[in-house]
């Protein structure tokens, strides 16, 4: 497969890296399913099953350049720098749209998913009554999820490492939003907010020459936070991709059909018309996390008012977003097209 790829296939997976990570970060919104609709999601799976006993004995006996090839590595490589230059550049611009122009944004992003389901149930025949349950669990635990109470803040960092196994579910199970699972379990500011800012911090003082940090009580925390969900992430990363190995071998459709219920059911998360529900105390005072920030107890989503044109101008971005989604599959289709005339 490696081999096979020419320039601009590279440029075009690291720029679908950065699609992943972008929206790896939105709540509602799964890294997994920029590489289901995007075509490389079972290739993703597949290359991470390859990190495996096999996969470290090449590496100890041959030595680094059999372990890499065996891994498919220039992928994982390219899909992966991507996703973490998109951390400290697409999703820093994406915090700014959300925070200024949230409807919008939430609006593109309904859109997307929208066009997402489309592209999967064109191709989905199988329509047998396992695979319709199939999809009925799947939006039922997508919507289940979508109106769950997030938790309390906690920086414990087994508890880190937890949320890294969980949170990094966006990126391999398409419909499911790790970022909105952290907000569930109460780190979404602590890890993909804070934690990101303090880093990005961090190696700016490294190319700096500055070394202060290390004597900073503060920042060493979010150093081991940062270090503990790292280490989980990559721990989810290769478990989840063994267990989906596995059931796409032998469940394909079904696995399918619930990946489609999964996203069907995250439409009511990125529902565009909504607005945030914070905790209050006794005296109705909205209560603050320790780093001073409000608490999300979750959001009450309405029915928007068609007589104002802020809803039409968001309708648009829902049309943009679904049109965005046909113009790639579009895009897909004509270099499918051009490979194959060129053999």
């Amino acid at each position: 497969m490696e081999n096979t790829r020419t320039l601009s296939d590279k440029v075009l997976l690291f720029i679908k890296g950065l699609g992943m990570g972008a929206a790896n970060k939105v709540p509602g919104v799964s890294g997994g399913m920029v590489a289901f609709v995007s075509g490389f999601y079972e290739e993703l799976i597949y290359s991470l099953q390859k990190i495996n006993r096999k996969a470290f004995k090449l590496l100890f006996n041959r030595g680094f350049k059999s372990f890499y090839r065996y891994i498919n590595g220039k992928f994982l490589l390219l899909i992966f720098a991507g996703s973490t230059f998109s951390y400290f550049s697409v999703s820093r611009i994406l915090d700014y749209f959300i925070t200024n122009y949230e409807l919008y944004v939430w609006s593109a992003f309904f859109g997307m998913i929208i066009g997402s389901i489309y592209y999967i149930l064109k191709d989905f025949s199988d329509w047998r009554i396992q695979n319709i349950i199939a999809i009925f669990i799947g939006v039922s635990i997508g919507v289940a999820i979508s109106f769950m109470t997030p938790a309390k803040e906690n920086d414990n960092l087994w508890f880190v490492f937890l949320c890294g196994i969980i949170g990094v579910s966006g990126m391999t199970l398409p419909g499911l939003s790790g970022s909105f699972i952290l907000i569930l379990l109460g780190n979404y500011v602590l890890l993909l907010v804070d934690s990101v800012n303090e880093l990005s911090k961090i190696i700016t003082d490294i190319f700096r020459w500055n070394f202060d940090f290390i004597n900073d009580p503060e920042r060493m925390r979010y150093m081991k936070i940062i270090g503990s969900f790292t280490l989980g992430s990559i721990t989810g990363l290769v478990v989840l991709s063994h267990i989906l190995g596995f059931l796409l071998k032998r469940w394909h459709q079904i696995v399918t059909a619930i990946i489609i219920g999964f996203i069907s059911g995250s439409l009511g998360i990125v529902w565009p018309w909504k607005k945030e529900i914070y905790k209050t105390n006794e005296l109705g005072e909205v209560l603050l996390d320790s780093q001073g920030n409000e608490v999300l107890q979750n959001y009450q989503r309405y029915i928007p008012d068609i007589n104002n044109s802020e809803t039409w101008v968001a309708i648009g971005f829902i049309l943009f977003g679904i049109l965005s989604l046909l113009l790639l599959e579009w895009l897909g289709n004509q270099r499918k097209f051009k490979k194959r005339k060129r053999r």
